[in-house]
């Protein structure tokens, strides 16, 4: 299969124009006309994934966030970005994104069905026409009424994370969850307004948490990480049913952080 072929498999998931207009999806580095035999997925191409690809004899890297993001007048090593774009492009290895595209058009109701979320509605609508409305995450009835501790538990089992912070009381009661994977900032007003009773993100910190309580909307920080993780098995799971001809592997698991 080669490169052009594979781009259009992907972008039949999560097409590129459901992109949010700052971000940089699509193929960063390599040729549309290489053949690709041996595919890994992995959030981030960081220095330790892009090595690992290398040895493995990766022919397609197929990440979650850009590798590029602003602006480049040079390519060379004298930084870090330009030595993982030097290794990839010595190595001949096409580096693919899927960002916001796929936040819009697969990750939100990955995420979703992790906790079985039911009569579910986007949270924040990034595109709409006269026929649908999409965009970043969703908001609806969790399985049944249970303690935001209860929720907290169930959202660490599902997504199965070490640690989670929790902003609010653990013994009130919870029916209707909005769920955001990545960056939830800027979703706390569309939360309330959507009705929910706690938020399911990440990157929440002291001001934006307590202001959210104030609001009555509880808040599960369960880290940026911590959800846009399950970028990685959906988009392994999709390849090797689409692609059957493909082999087709997860990168290491890699937390960027540790906590003492």
């Amino acid at each position: 299969m080669r490169c052009r072929e594979l781009i259009n498999k992907l972008e039949m998931l999560s097409p590129r124009s459901y992109a949010e207009s700052w971000d940089n999806p699509g193929l960063l580095t390599g040729r549309y006309e290489k053949e690709i035999g041996k595919v890994m997925v992995a959030l981030d191409a960081t220095g330790e994934v892009i090595e690992e690809a290398v040895e493995a004899g990766v022919d397609f890297l197929l990440t979650h966030h850009p590798l590029i993001f602003s602006a480049r007048k040079q390519i060379n090593d004298d930084d870090f970005i330009g030595r993982r774009l030097v290794k990839l492009l010595g190595n001949d290895i096409c580096c693919y994104a899927m960002h916001t595209n796929f936040d819009v058009m697969g990750m939100a109701d990955a995420a979703a069905d992790k906790i079985a979320l039911t009569d579910r509605q986007v949270l924040d609508v990034t595109r709409e026409t006269d026929r649908e409305k999409e965009g970043i995450g969703r908001v609806g009835k969790l399985q049944k009424a249970m303690s935001l501790k209860e929720c907290a538990e169930l959202v660490k089992h599902s997504f199965a994370l070490d640690y989670i912070k929790i902003f609010g009381e653990k013994n009130r009661i919870v029916e209707r969850a909005a769920i955001c994977p990545g960056s939830g900032k800027s979703v706390i007003q569309k939360s309330v307004l959507g009705g929910a009773d706690v938020l399911i993100t990440g990157d929440i910190d002291h001001h934006e948490g307590i202001d959210a309580m104030a609001m009555g909307l509880s808040i599960i920080d369960a880290g940026h990480y911590g959800l846009e993780k399950i970028f990685v098995p959906v988009m392994e799971e999709f390849l090797k049913r689409e692609c059957g001809e493909l082999v087709v592997f997860r990168a290491r698991e890699q937390n960027p952080f540790w906590m003492l």
